[in-house]
Parts: C-alpha cells; sequence; structure tokens
C-alpha cells in the first residue's frame, strides 16, 4: 500500500480501493455486493472501504433544513402536512411499530414520498421515489447521454449532495482505485455523474464500473468498440478477482476486465449503518448462490446470456452465513437474494432449522416437487422461513410450457396451500402480454389467482418486456412474434426490443386486461392493496403471516 505524508512529515496509507454504490435504489438495507466484494479484498490484504452513496443521498434529500429551504414558505396543504410529519414517518418507517398497523406504514411512506418530489425538475424530466429514479431527459441506453452527464453539461438532482457532501469524503479517502457498482437503470445517470465529478477532483485515480448493468452491456460495448467515459476499466461479471489484481497491479492494461475464478458469499457488512435504513427491522441480504440453475425459461437473459457459470457455496455453508451475520450485527431478519435458492441448500435449511428458530428469512424459490411435500415446508417454516418469492407468470399451462418455465399448475397450487397452511407468506409474480398469449390464457390466470386468493400473501403484476437476450428470438415465429425491432433510441445499449404479435393480443391489450380484469377483481385487488407500496417484497415480511 503506499502512503502520503501528512502535515507533520508522517507517512498516511492510501485506501487501495473505495467501493461505492450509488443511487437511487430503495433504501431498505445495504448492498450485498459491496458487502461480498469488501470481506474479499480485506481477506486479500488490500485496504479497502464501502460507502453507501445511495441511503445518504436519499438522506441529504429528506433532510427537514433542506426541504425547507427548497419548497419555500408558498406550499400546499399536502407537502405541509408532510413537512411536519417528516420525522415521525422515518421513525416509523425504522421501527416494528410499522408492521403492526398498515395504515400508518402507508401514510408514512406515502409522506416522504411527497417529500422526495419537491426535488423533480419543473418540467418533470427528472423524478425520485423511494424507490426508483428517472430521467426522461437523458437516457442510460445512449452513451452520448452518459458522457453528457459525466462531463457535467447537464446535472441531476443529486448534484448537490454528490459535489458538497460526497465528494469532500472522498477526497480526504485518497483512494488508488474507485470502484462504481451500477447493477440497475435508475443507478445508470447518478452513477456517471458521480463518475464525472470524481475523475474532475481526483484526475489519478483508477475509476472502475462494474455490476449487473454493465455487464449486460458487454455484448455490445465489445461489438461496437465503445469505451464508457470517464472510467478507466470496465469489469464485466464477478469483481473479486479483477479487483485483486487491479490494486496489485496484475492486469494487464485492457479495458474490459471479465475474471470469475474467485467468487465470494460471505460479506462484511461493517460500513453499513444499520439503524439509518428504511426498515422496520434491519434486513441483511444473503446469497448461496450466482446465476440461475433453471437457466430454461425463454424470456429470462440469464438462460440465453448468463452473467457466468452457475455457481454456489456448500449447502451446509449457508446456514452457518445465516448464523453467523444474524449474531455478528445483532439482527434477526435475512433476505436471501438468490436468483432461486437451490433445493439442496432448502433441504439442508430444513435440516437445521433448530438453529435457526429464532430468525425471520425469505426469498425467491421455484415452484420445485419438494414443497408439494407438507412436512417439508412445515421444517422450512419452523427454519424461520416467513415468506418466500414465486414466479408464477400465468395461470395457463399453455404459456407455462412455452415459456420453459417447468412449473405445472396442480403443483403450483399444491404448494400454495401448503406454504399458507405452514404460516409461510407467498409474493406471487404474475407477467401477462409474453409472446403466443391469448386472452383465453390470461382468464386462466385470472380463475386461477382468484381460486387461490386465500393463499396468496402479496402479488407483483406486470406486463413483459422482452430481453434482447432472450431465447424467445431464437425461433420468434413459433413463439407468436411477427417482428422485433430495438426501442427507439436505445440501439446501442438497449436491454429490451419492441415487438409486435401475430394475434391481435400484445401488451397494449394485455395491459388493459390487468388494469381492467384483474384489478377490477375483489379478491385480487385486496391481495394487491396489501402489497408494501414502493418498497413492495423488500417489506411485505413485515406484514407477511404469524407463525404457524
Amino acid at each position: 500500500m503506499e502512503g502520503i505524508p501528512n502535515d507533520s512529515g508522517e507517512m498516511i496509507l492510501m485506501t487501495d480501493i473505495l467501493l461505492i454504490q450509488p443511487p437511487a435504489l430503495k433504501p431498505a438495507e445495504p448492498p450485498l455486493a459491496l458487502a461480498v466484494l469488501l470481506a474479499h479484498l480485506k481477506g486479500e490484504g488490500l485496504k479497502v472501504e464501502a460507502l453507501d452513496a445511495n441511503l445518504d443521498a436519499y438522506l441529504n434529500l429528506l433532510d427537514g433544513e433542506r426541504l425547507a429551504a427548497q419548497v419555500g414558505p408558498e406550499i400546499d396543504t399536502n407537502l405541509k402536512r408532510a413537512l411536519k410529519h417528516r420525522a415521525a414517518s422515518l421513525k416509523l418507517l425504522r421501527s416494528p411499530l410499522a408492521g403492526q398497523n398498515f395504515a400508518r406504514y402507508n401514510t408514512a411512506v406515502r409522506y416522504l414520498n411527497r417529500l422526495l418530489a419537491v426535488w423533480n425538475t419543473v418540467g418533470g424530466e427528472e423524478r425520485l421515489t423511494l424507490g426508483d429514479y428517472q430521467n426522461t431527459g437523458l437516457s442510460p441506453f445512449v452513451p452520448e447521454d452518459l458522457t453528457r452527464v459525466a462531463a457535467g453539461e447537464v446535472c441531476t438532482l443529486f448534484a448537490d449532495y454528490f459535489r458538497n457532501e460526497l465528494l469532500p469524503h472522498i477526497v480526504a479517502v485518497r483512494p488508488r482505485i474507485i470502484a462504481i457498482s451500477i447493477n440497475y437503470l435508475h443507478q445508470a445517470i447518478p452513477a456517471f455523474e458521480l463518475a464525472g465529478l470524481l475523475r474532475r477532483a481526483l484526475p489519478d485515480t483508477l475509476l472502475v464500473a462494474g455490476g449487473g448493468l454493465v455487464t449486460s452491456w458487454q455484448e455490445p460495448l465489445k461489438t461496437l468498440g465503445l469505451s464508457l467515459s470517464p472510467f478507466d476499466r470496465l469489469i464485466f461479471g464477478p469483481g473479486e478477482s479483477s479487483l485483486t489484481a487491479l490494486a496489485k497491479g496484475e492486469v494487464a492494461d485492457t479495458y474490459f476486465l471479465a475474471d470469475a475464478t474467485q467468487i465470494g458469499f460471505a460479506p462484511d457488512f461493517s460500513f453499513a449503518r444499520l439503524p439509518d435504513y428504511f426498515s422496520p427491522q434491519p434486513v441483511l441480504p444473503l446469497s448461496a448462490s450466482r446465476g440461475c440453475y433453471w437457466k430454461r425459461c425463454l424470456f429470462c437473459p440469464e438462460a440465453a446470456a448468463p452473467v457466468h457459470p452457475y455457481t454456489a457455496t456448500r449447502p451446509a455453508e449457508l446456514p452457518d452465513l445465516m448464523r453467523q451475520i444474524a449474531d455478528d450485527y445483532g439482527i434477526s431478519h435475512i433476505q436471501l437474494t438468490d436468483n432461486a435458492v437451490p433445493v439442496n441448500m432448502l433441504k439442508v435449511l430444513a435440516e437445521r432449522g433448530d438453529e435457526l428458530a429464532d430468525l425471520n428469512w425469505f426469498g425467491f424459490v421455484r415452484f420445485e416437487a419438494i414443497l408439494e411435500d407438507v412436512d417439508f415446508v412445515a421444517k422450512l417454516a419452523k427454519s424461520g422461513c416467513r415468506m418466500l418469492q414465486l414466479g408464477l407468470e400465468s395461470g395457463s399451462q399453455q404459456v407455462l410450457d412455452r415459456l420453459g418455465k417447468g412449473v405445472r399448475l396442480e403443483a403450483a397450487s399444491k404448494i400454495l396451500i401448503n406454504l399458507a397452511s405452514a404460516g409461510i407468506a407467498s409474493f406471487i409474480y404474475i407477467m401477462l402480454g409474453t409472446p403466443g398469449e391469448t386472452e383465453a390464457d390470461a382468464e386462466l390466470t385470472l380463475e386461477f389467482l382468484e381460486a387461490h386468493a386465500e393463499q396468496i400473501g402479496f402479488l407483483n403484476l406486470a406486463i413483459m418486456n422482452l430481453p434482447r437476450s432472450s431465447g424467445l428470438l431464437d425461433n420468434p415465429e413459433q413463439y407468436g412474434i411477427a417482428t422485433t425491432v430495438p426501442i427507439e433510441g436505445t440501439n446501442s445499449l438497449g436491454l429490451y426490443r419492441r415487438f409486435e404479435t401475430k394475434s391481435d393480443w400484445n401488451r397494449a391489450t394485455a395491459r388493459r386486461f390487468l388494469d381492467r380484469r384483474l384489478l377490477g377483481s375483489a379478491a385480487i385487488r385486496t391481495i394487491v392493496n396489501r402489497t408494501p407500496p414502493l418498497f413492495t417484497s423488500n417489506h411485505a415480511v413485515f406484514f407477511a403471516a404469524p407463525e404457524a
């Protein structure tokens, strides 16, 4: 590690790597990607720090004095009420009391969301919520727009926080390398603005970008020979090996880096201020696998163009990791962030339930045959399982078979009954408008949901976006796709394609069906209305069924 002299001539060690999570994401829990990288890089003997700039950005924008200065004296009644209840709303969202009264919780979320809206631009180009950031004036899919925001030609609503709060802290840390994790679209524009500021303030620091969104751009960037200013390196896939090599000077002078030889699972959350997150109780994320073990869903880019081969820790290590982070950080809620928790991991959790009985955990699973075993599901509940997220997508067997879901509706029905009986809430994901779907298929979805309304805890209803990389595009006519084109303005880095179907049933008609038929059903509307607004699955576990 290098050093710099202070005013007394003493050598101060420089930080090798600073890991940054940029806004804007739900500020509900600390980022797992940073925690895993932090643990791995420290294990390599490097001096590393991690910073959740997403949480700090939200706290900055919700500061009472800043809000008062922004809105001025002439404000409407609703905004005045939101300002009055700002502190109480934050306190409630960070209190177990939030999970005891959904109406009060809902009001607190609405107040805070209203306060964030005061930072939106007058013309409506920028829009920030507790779970999203949109900028219609700039596209994360257009490299020229990313360059403009990095160059400081345009600013976002995060600019003051970046300049006045974040930048001085980073300059004081003096990192040799800054790695920015960009996983979602609504992080892209702010991340490039921050990177531009860092480049101008620290011209000798190596700027690196990685994360899920950057990795999804691998093919077009390489094909078109594009680089993304102001970053010196881009990392595709896992960052453990590449960042270690960069810090130790063991990387050739190449712009694109990809090395999945080392993948970590044990996290280090020492950087996270757990009481500050917007959550009724602290939740820590954990993953036992990377990638998807199924990889046959034709609508999923993970099947057509996986980031890296599926990798998992040893099953016996998962309960050990859960126990360790619960004890180390004094928490009881854990979110398993796997694409789908593997069956062998579920078996180990059920077998070692006595060790985990005081925990509350939730995560994604597939409708696997083992969940049809009522005794196994009961053991899973005793291991602390409080909620499972399951992608059903459709109530039509024909649609499920066409999409390669590997789900039988009769099995899904039995599993939902078993989960409800064991006191495990189900968070079900439905996706209308898939290629080849018909109105009759959509009606079958409505029938299935209504028939199982008593067993379904929460619902996410969506209309399909066709990924740029999708198995459905290998033989589009077979799946009812007439034509596909890149979505306008996203030709370079766009993730999705616009498609036309051979029939009159398309995304627009599916949207109308969702709004009128699905949400017109009293049973379905009841489920949707109890799903936590904006935070959705992050907070649903706090409103899940009590222990069986």
